[in-house]
């Protein structure tokens, strides 16, 4: 466990100037029972929590995407060794995987009955009429994303249409990844496998806010991955960090690089990106077999080229997000550190299935579409399947057309809504690129399935583009193309085509499995991520002794005749400010009344920078930091306590610790962005 020289001297000088010291004790405006007493200041002692560690006998690592999930495992004995799940029951044609859908059907009573491709087929073989009273959701996961004001009641809507929590169903689908994972290790080792045995890692994209993270730890919690007593237990991992410390174990044969002009693997590059990615998938399918991968634990053979202080972007491109990390090498061990606070947005493959989506409204009218999808939901469910397989043999050079076959129902159900025939539809809509097949399919031309991918990848090229315009990010070396997305041919040409001059890009074979490699290796050794930067400005807000003509008149309270200004933003840490893993920010409150028993405190954000007053534009409320001082009393409480709050934003999550100065006992914090 790397841990314990987390926070070293190496963070070099630090970034945060005290904006402002307090003359006096002052009170925060709102917030009753505080008093700041110190003046800000970053200190960088160790984490003192971190030396107790607690052992693990295997680190799990679940990726819970937004259109497949896995689980991956490593013994912490011998780290070298990264199984993969089992194959999972089911499967789909022309689709090979090692994951399985993220997909979950709960029974009428809203229990529930089973994940992936088991809750699919089971829910399609339903009659209609009772498949209705069942509930069945897919791509769930982006409604945390998408959700501007997540709380523990958010809601996730059914393909029937009926509501249900998100808390629940994602502490269900977890429940079902720790049975899962834990049968099998059970069954590997012969013996039953304790989940105290095991420590937990859940990805979760970088670009997701506080709110998200804490929501997957409190279903992970409900799931009884691990608990609030001990959340050690439970490691988020980001997923493009996850994929950038697995790229840097790989050898040479263990990628496919796009766009170099020399022979790499023994097939030059004008042999099109497609040959060499046919060529590596039928190693990764030999490969598949095993399920075991060794990770050589040398540095890897592309990271021999990389000296200190190179800069690699790592593009996440998954089924919801798109993630953009840059990262820059720190040797001589290979630590990593985040130039450029994680960048991306919903670009994920999902807005193919979208334009599909609209594809078929435009040529059977948006009314039908939506009718079809409440009363034929299954059928609905095979058509986006059959799509799907379709979606992959999409490539730039594809000639020959693709057909999706249209479900019975649809065809049926189409005839009674609009009194004529599907054929009848596509002859007289104007989208020229799409036919009717006699033996019953839509057939795309290639220009037509190509068309419903450029939206998507136009956003990310333009979001990669802005990218490599940051000063911090215009040298960078290699760029790791991974995710679920990363697959896609079309996508892999757009890239190759607009960045191939400005750096070396390259996929690992296994590219939909990079980021479950990877944060097994991360849950092995959590340290190996030494800077990060933080995505917003956070701070709280004070009072201020008010100075003349610098503070606005409209801000002046006077209270028992000392002049004060209300409102001060007291800065944490600001946007993009670099941290390093262990520093931590040290604050000092006191509560108003010495019987006081809880202080609470808000905690704003901001995007921008420069941030003088919680009223700014742009600076919202985001979280509570709550000090519980009941237990740490005793009989004899002082007139005035200090209690001494550090918060630490260098990792993943953002934590908090607190300490009774007069007593020397630790106060019960938290920090909360979900119920605030």
């Amino acid at each position: 466990m790397a841990d314990k020289e987390a926070g070293g001297s190496d963070t070099g000088p630090r970034e945060m100037a005290p904006t402002s010291a307090y003359s006096s004790p002052a009170r925060s405006l709102g917030d009753t029972g505080i008093t700041p007493l110190s003046p800000s200041h970053t200190v960088n002692d160790a984490d003192p929590n971190v030396s107790e560690q607690q052992t693990f006998l295997v680190v799990v690592a679940v990726d819970f995407g937004t259109t497949s999930s896995g689980y991956a495992y490593s013994f912490t004995k011998e780290p070298e060794c990264i199984h993969v799940m089992r194959r999972w029951e089911g499967g789909d044609p022309g689709v090979s995987n090692q994951k399985t859908p993220t997909t979950i059907l709960l029974t009428p009573e809203r229990k529930f009955h089973s994940f992936g491709y088991a809750a699919r087929d089971f829910y399609h073989d339903l009659d209609p009429s009772e498949a209705k009273q069942w509930l069945y959701l897919e791509k769930f996961k982006m409604k945390l994303h998408t959700t501007g004001d997540l709380t523990m009641d958010t809601d996730l809507t059914a393909a029937n249409g009926k509501k249900i929590k998100a808390l629940e169903i994602f502490a269900y689908a977890l429940q079902h990844f720790k049975e899962q994972a834990l049968k099998e290790l059970s069954d590997q080792t012969g013996s039953e496998f304790e989940n105290s045995d095991v420590r937990w890692v859940i990805t979760v994209p970088a670009i997701w806010k506080q709110p998200a993270k804490q929501f997957m730890r409190q279903a992970a919690y409900q799931a009884g991955l691990a608990s609030p007593e001990n959340s050690e237990q439970l490691i988020i991992a980001l997923e493009p960090e996850a994929a950038s410390i697995y790229c840097r174990k790989l050898r040479l044969h263990q990628m496919i690089e796009l766009s170099s002009k020399a022979t790499v693997n023994g097939y030059s590059s004008s042999d099109t990106v497609g040959a060499g990615f046919a060529q590596a998938k039928e190693h990764t399918r030999r490969n598949r077999q095993s399920r075991t991968f060794l990770v050589e634990n040398v540095i890897g053979e592309i990271w021999s080229e990389l000296e200190e202080g190179d800069k690699y972007v790592v593009v996440d491109s998954g089924g919801g997000t798109v993630d953009l990390t840059v990262h820059q090498i720190r040797l001589p061990e290979g630590h990593l550190k985040e130039l450029y606070k994680a960048t991306g947005g919903a670009y994920g493959s999902l807005g193919v299935d979208y334009e599909f989506e609209k594809l078929l409204c435009k040529i059977f009218g948006e009314d039908f579409i939506e009718q079809f999808k409440i009363k034929r939901p299954a059928a609905w469910v095979d058509l986006m399947i059959a799509f799907e397989s379709r979606k992959r043999a999409a490539a730039p050079d594809r000639t020959n057309p693709l057909n999706i076959t249209l479900p019975f129902s649809f065809i049926d159900y189409y005839k009674k809504f609009r009194g004529h025939s599907v054929e009848h539809a596509l002859r007289k809509s104007n989208v020229d690129f799409v036919k009717w097949s006699s033996q019953g399919m839509l057939r795309m031309s290639p220009d037509a399935m190509n068309a419903l991918f450029k939206p998507t990848i136009d956003s990310i090229i333009e979001h990669l583009r802005d990218l490599f315009q940051k000063p911090e990010v215009s040298t960078v070396k290699f760029l790791f193309l991974v995710g679920g997305f990363a697959e896609a041919p079309l996508l892999q040409q757009a890239v190759q085509a607009a960045f191939s001059d400005k750096c070396r890009i390259i996929i690992p074979q296994d590219v939909g499995l990079t980021i479950l490699k990877g944060a097994v290796l991360f849950g092995l050794d959590p340290a190996v991520i030494k800077v990060r930067r933080s995505p917003l400005t956070y701070g709280v807000g004070v009072l201020n002794r008010y100075v003349e003509g610098k503070h606005p008149p409209e801000k002046l309270l006077v209270k028992d005749g000392t002049r004060w200004c209300t409102d001060v933003f007291d800065k944490f840490i600001s946007a993009d400010q670099s941290v390093a893993l262990g520093e931590l920010v040290k604050r000092s409150y006191t509560p108003a009344k010495p019987s006081q028993l809880v202080i609470v405190i808000n905690i704003y954000s901001s995007e921008l920078d420069d941030v003088s007053f919680i009223t700014d534009p742009g600076v919202k409320k985001c979280g509570t930091l709550r000090l519980d001082l009941t237990g740490a009393g005793g009989t004899a409480v002082p007139t005035r306590r200090e209690i001494q709050t550090l918060m630490q934003f260098g990792d993943t999550e953002i934590k908090a610790t607190a300490v009774d100065i007069a007593t020397s006992k630790s106060v019960k914090v938290g920090i909360d962005f979900l119920n605030y």
